[in-house]
């Protein structure tokens, strides 16, 4: 069983950064694929970035987020920059074992965080 927890996510004013992170326990996740979901307040639960042995982006965060791992911390990170506020979102961090194609399909994942608020005012 694998543990995931986010942290870092708050309030910034647009154009401004925050990095989230991810930290797991119970398992190494040195070869599992992670990734980050958001859902916004009346919305479905969409696919922002994943890693596994390369990254992939949602095109509306393309060139503005960067997922990164650090295996040795089992943590994964999200770097936002030039935040919007249609970034505003509940972001949740989850972890994965099993073959995937498509990283982007949330049923791809077995674990998932609890979430972190993230509010992007105008």
């Amino acid at each position: 069983q694998v543990q995931v927890v986010e942290s870092g996510g708050g309030l910034v004013p647009a154009g401004g950064s925050l990095r989230l992170s991810c930290a797991a326990s119970g398992r190494t996740i040195s070869s599992y694929h992670l990734a980050w979901f958001r859902q916004a307040p009346g919305k479905e639960r969409e696919f922002v970035a994943a890693i596994k042995w390369s990254t992939f982006y949602a095109n509306s965060v393309k060139g503005r987020f960067t997922i990164s791992r650090d295996n040795a911390k089992n943590t994964v990170y999200l770097q936002m920059n030039s935040l919007k506020p249609e970034d505003t979102a509940v972001y949740y961090c989850a972890a994965g074992f099993r073959y995937a194609v498509d990283l982007g399909d949330r049923g791809n994942y077995d674990y998932w965080g609890q979430g972190t608020q993230v509010t992007v005012s105008s």
